[in-house]
């Protein structure tokens, strides 16, 4: 077994390619955000929004520089005229596939979520705080794309370090912007980590509560009200998975399971908004849902493996057409039986729909070995869930049943005595 030293990387030759490189910088990074989350949610969130704010000063510093010296053949124009040219250079898939590998950029927006309890006003502000976050960050998104494709043509980006390799080629009078751009991707990162590991103490903590893991990641420090042991088994556990895994393993991972729990809430939000359990008979809905998955997934797979040519666009315009006729014949004959009193998916059921057949055209783009990697994990979560977490949550809920029931009956007690001594 050899050791040899990459960067501030060591890689193990006799570990298998993709879990052979160990970081100890990651590590530390992480056992450090740890601490900042077990100490203080207020002083974490002091140092997120000082990093989010250095954070967007970059990007708006790369944005600037981008546009500065670009030059708009770039767009659609490439270097090697061998290569593909046009502003779509490999069409519409080529967009998608793209599509699913920056959808990763798009997650840890539902952390604001986890943060309800600690917000003054969380009907209001956590709608707003996601939407306007979401916006702003996909409009800063697009410039940052645009920028950097006007700077330099496609075939020119390393795609390893599309925005400060950007700068070092050409002039060298440039070449300092790329140190620059290297700082304020530090500052990403450490934004992103600090927000995810914010949110996923407080999954595990809420998760705790209802003993669907053990009661002991519910616990709450009296003087930091922090989610102590939830964050530092969180800290833990990440830290070790950082220590040797690949980062894109990482990536491919962390998209489809995001891809499969936004299909799974575009679903529910349908369900939830059209059933109403014991008074809505559900069938017309799950109907409705299975119908359009299925749909969802002829068309996927005639894009992927359809005949070429004008059959290929026949059946998938077949497909499209059959799609939105379900989805108009179950917005006309089922009502809406609960609407949300202060804030709720407009346009229903049109939103949740077209996020259903995304999340599923994206995931048709992913590798087979995200999908081994996936099964693997999901396995895994359901045979904890089968083993422990069903008997261990039905267990506290027949306990707070008792418990309910013995307080109402000695409250009854209570009150018949206090009658029979006023007689």
């Amino acid at each position: 077994m050899g050791i040899s030293n990459t960067h501030l990387r060591f890689t193990i030759h006799g570990l298998p390619k993709g879990y052979n490189e160990i970081d100890i910088v990651a590590v530390a990074v992480v056992l450090l955000l740890t601490l900042v989350i077990c100490y203080s949610t207020r002083e974490s969130s002091w140092l997120n929004m000082v990093l989010t704010v250095l954070h967007i000063l970059f990007i708006v510093f790369i944005i600037v520089v981008g546009f500065w010296r670009a030059k708009w053949k770039n767009f659609t124009e490439p270097e090697n005229p061998k290569n593909p040219g046009g502003f779509f250079p490999f069409g519409p898939s080529g967009v998608f596939n793209g599509a699913a590998v920056v959808y990763v950029s798009y997650i840890g927006y539902d952390a604001v979520s986890t943060m309800a309890e600690e917000v003054k006003n969380p009907v209001k502000d956590i709608p707003v705080g996601v939407s306007s976050s979401v916006i702003i960050v996909s409009i800063l998104y697009c410039l940052m794309a645009a920028s950097v494709t006007a700077s330099l043509p496609y075939d020119m980006i390393d795609p390893d370090s599309p925005f400060s390799g950007a700068f070092k080629v050409g002039s060298s009078g440039c070449r300092w912007v790329s140190n620059v751009i290297g700082v304020g991707a530090s500052f990403g990162i450490l934004t992103s980590l600090l927000v995810a590991m914010l949110g996923q103490a407080r999954y595990m903590c809420v998760i705790g509560r209802s003993r669907v893991l053990p009661s002991w990641f519910a616990k709450v420090h009296p003087k930091t009200s922090t989610p102590v042991n939830a964050s530092t088994f969180l800290g833990i556990f990440t830290a070790a998975i950082a220590l040797f895994t690949d980062l894109n393993i990482l990536l491919n991972l962390i998209s489809i399971g995001a891809l499969f729990v936004f299909y799974m809430v575009a679903n529910a939000v349908i369900y939830r908004r059209y059933v109403t359990m014991g008074t809505t008979n559900p069938w017309p809905t799950i109907s409705f849902l299975s119908c359009f998955t299925l749909i969802s997934v002829m068309f996927n797979l005639l894009w992927h493996f359809g005949p070429s040519g004008k059959p290929k666009a026949f059946l998938l315009g077949a497909c499209v057409t059959m799609a939105i006729g379900v989805l108009q014949l179950f917005h006309f004959m089922v009502p809406q039986t609960r609407k949300p009193e202060f804030w709720g998916v407009p346009l229903m059921p049109w939103i949740p729909s077209i996020s259903i057949f995304l999340n599923i055209f994206l995931l048709s783009s992913l590798d087979r070995a995200s999908y081994v990697q996936f099964g693997f994990f999901s396995c895994l979560s359901v045979l904890v869930y089968v083993l422990y977490s069903v008997h261990s949550s039905f267990d506290a809920e027949e306990v707070g049943a008792l418990s309910q029931k013995t307080g109402e009956s000695m409250k009854e007690s209570v009150e018949s005595e206090d009658n029979t001594l006023k007689v």
